[in-house]
């Protein structure tokens, strides 16, 4: 019974959805059934459109967010081993932050251009910052006591790291990982809206242009599902590798 309680409320809204646009309620332009919505997604699948669409948004998911992680893990690391080095960097991290990815788009157009290194520097700024946050803050909240008897046995700075930090900072590098891949997915679409010529966001933008509010949905439906199931495979992925660190209860 467990594993059906999270179908309950996905249930009662596609029934009604059926209801709503079966009895003429809304308008099918508004609203289309969930068969016309279905219908749309098969032809675009037959035609190839679909897999197209979803190959390129997931190449730039993939390709920003590793970038994301190369840097911004190392940098965590980096700031909390030279206090001196955070302080210098504090005020400009915190100013990157506070300023919307979107917010830059005229800048990096002007820069950039329109082509893939648009989307995945976007993609990059908005995944960054809950990477490098909760990794930092993973760091500073390691037990006291793991690091006094790490010093006391005079392990290594590298030692120290590898041994002690990262796995007691893993819970919070597990969750930055875990908010910066959502946050990956919605700054994709945001920039395939704004300039593109592939990915799930342009399908969506050009069916609007096109009235085609089924594919719309289709759209919006497969953004859906592809990040509940990589949030999913991700958890089941953490439980399997690192149990025995009792991660699997916090995720």
């Amino acid at each position: 019974m467990e594993y059906f309680k999270p179908l309950i409320l996905p249930i009662l809204i596609l029934s009604i959805w059926i209801a709503v646009s079966y009895n003429g309620i809304v308008s099918e332009y508004l609203i289309p059934s969930p068969a016309k919505v279905l219908s749309a997604a098969v032809d675009l699948y037959k035609r190839d459109i679909l897999q197209k669409h979803i190959a390129t948004s997931m190449w730039r998911v993939i390709t920003g967010f590793s970038i994301a992680i190369s840097i911004a893990i190392p940098l965590a690391i980096l700031l909390y081993w030279s206090r001196r080095i955070e302080k210098y960097l504090s005020f400009m991290l915190e100013f990157i932050r506070s300023t919307p990815p979107l917010a830059l788009v005229p800048l990096l157009i002007l820069w950039l251009g329109i082509g893939e290194a648009l989307k995945i520097t976007i993609i990059i700024l908005a995944t960054f910052f809950p990477l490098f946050l909760n990794t930092l803050s993973g760091l500073k909240n390691v037990d006291k006591k793991l690091i006094e008897m790490a010093n006391t046995i005079e392990l290594t700075k590298w030692e120290k790291l590898l041994f002690v930090l990262i796995p007691g900072s893993l819970p919070s590098i597990v969750t930055g990982l875990r908010l910066g891949f959502g946050y990956s997915w919605r700054a994709l679409i945001g920039a395939e809206l704004i300039a593109a010529s592939a990915g799930l966001g342009y399908m969506i933008l050009d069916a609007e242009a096109l009235a085609q509010t089924d594919v719309v949905f289709v759209g919006i439906v497969v953004i859906g599902t592809f990040g509940y199931l990589f949030d999913l495979i991700f958890r089941r992925i953490i439980n399997y590798f690192f149990f025995y660190m009792n991660i699997g209860e916090q995720l």
